[in-house]
């Protein structure tokens, strides 16, 4: 029997709609919520030892010289006119090319061994010492652009022009996602604002749009435009999301436009993003031992401290890649101070990400990846006797590896006794980058995608396996 014989069309319209609604959100947030989606590859080439990657980005360049490579011989020759022998023939910026000398500038700093495995670092850093045995350092990278932007770009993609994709959109291509409610690869900001940061850092490139980097934002409306705007209800928003997609898959019948493809994961990623981000970044269920050990800043949304924490609650939802863009390193003057306030920002938060990682037995399978885009040079910019500065210094720099699969404790390569040029095992961005992909199982001969008549990859043309590093 009809309980409302008299509804008109306008009624019948409304709850019609509506019940479509949360068919529509419920399509979207269905029984496959949470589930892989795989990439390219469907299997990795060999047996993975990591399979998720932290990449903590220092953008502007650590000094080398005042952190993990200490150089005696700055201390001895401090203000000298560095030997010719040593300068050689190489580039050097606009800024210092002029300046008339190049004096060797000694570190500030105390150099001292830590761990068991004798790491060198200096007295900046106060928290890292206790995790330096889960450490390799490779001491031996180098890259060939002497300005930040095509240096930070070559350290994102493989080489320094615009256009292509970054190492995480690689990596999401390959593998694709272990948890298809949050993107595959996240990129996160911090640090001062004298760096400009462009999206091809994080971009895709020719790669399909989906495996673009999603910024996370410091706020608990993480990615832009995700919550409903007001007036409009979450069964609405599903309704819609829906309708478009059925209208994009029917235009990509016609075109095959992966962009399109792109653009449906993007709508349906988001519908289920409408409930995991929130979650994601709510730090509220966080007992306050974890809290304190990632020090103080992890209470105030947008510090690296916060993002590191982030961090490990995106590892543990299996979010593929995530990177940490932290500004600040580009110390063409006062040198000593901004490393002080650079080291302060990251020392006890790096520290806690590796120990939290470890408590949790995600650090065996999670690879951690620390370094900038050049280091910085063994003669100082300025005046010696003020607020010296130290350049650009591609010929040579410091990062290091822990977790994923890489023996602990290790030392790769060495510069010479200024630190100014490389002396043993060179490694080149594109080497850390097959090693990279080693560590998730792939083989970067193997990874391509063919765009403008030729197979890319991120490698480019070069790359070896850094072996000495795996365990």
């Amino acid at each position: 029997m009809n309980e409302h014989p008299h509804i008109d069309r306008r009624r019948f319209l409304t709850r019609t709609s509506a019940c479509l609604g949360m068919a529509a959100v419920a399509s979207l947030l269905d029984a496959q919520q949470g589930a892989p989606v795989p990439g390219i590859l469907g299997r990795t080439h060999f047996a993975p030892t990591a399979k998720n990657v932290v990449f903590l980005f220092m953008g502007g360049g650590p000094s080398h010289v005042d952190t993990f490579d200490p150089k005696p011989m700055l201390t001895q020759r401090h203000g000298e006119q560095m030997p010719a022998s040593i300068l050689g023939t190489q580039r050097v910026t606009l800024m210092t090319r002029n300046q008339g000398h190049f004096k060797t500038a000694a570190t500030p700093f105390r150099f001292r061994k830590v761990g068991r495995a004798g790491h060198d670092m200096s007295d900046l850093w106060v928290h890292l010492p206790a995790v330096a045995d889960e450490l390799t350092f490779i001491r031996s990278m180098h890259t060939e652009p002497i300005n930040h932007d095509p240096a930070v770009t070559l350290m994102q993609t493989g080489r320094p022009d615009s256009g292509l994709p970054c190492v995480g959109s690689w990596c999401s291509y390959g593998l694709g996602t272990q948890n298809r409610d949050l993107p595959a690869f996240v990129f996160m900001m911090s640090g001062t604002l004298d760096q400009p940061i462009t999206t091809r850092y994080f971009s895709s490139g020719f790669l399909p749009g989906q495996h673009q980097g999603v910024q996370f934002f410091p706020a608990s409306d993480p990615v832009q435009y995700l919550n409903n705007p007001p007036g409009l209800s979450q069964d609405a928003r599903g309704d819609i999301v829906v309708g478009i997609n059925d209208l994009n898959r029917i235009r990509h019948a016609q075109l095959g436009d992966p962009e399109i493809e792109a653009r449906i994961h993007s709508f349906e990623l988001a519908c289920r993003m409408q409930t995991s981000a929130p979650e994601l970044v709510d730090v509220s269920d966080e007992n306050e031992r974890t809290l304190n050990l990632y020090g103080p800043d992890v209470r105030n949304p947008g510090t690296f401290a916060r993002q590191c924490l982030l961090t490990r609650r995106l590892i543990e939802r299996g979010v593929r890649f995530v990177q940490l863009f932290h500004r600040g390193w580009d110390a063409h003057t006062a040198v000593i101070g901004s490393l002080r306030r650079q080291v302060r920002d990251v020392d006890q938060p790096i520290a806690a990400l590796i120990r939290d990682l470890k408590m949790r037995g995600l650090l065996e399978s999670t690879l951690v990846v620390w370094g900038g885009e050049f280091g910085r040079t063994a003669y100082g910019q300025g005046d010696l006797s003020g607020a010296f500065g130290r350049d650009h210094h591609p010929r040579c720099f410091t990062a290091w590896l822990a977790g994923g699969g890489i023996k602990p404790g290790l030392i790769i390569g060495s510069t010479d006794d200024f630190g100014y040029n490389l002396a043993e095992r060179p490694v080149h961005v594109n080497d850390l980058h097959a090693t990279i992909l080693h560590c998730l199982g792939i083989d970067h001969l193997r990874l391509t995608y063919r765009h403008g008549g030729r197979d890319f990859r991120l490698t480019d043309l070069a790359g070896d396996v850094v072996r000495e590093v795996l365990a």
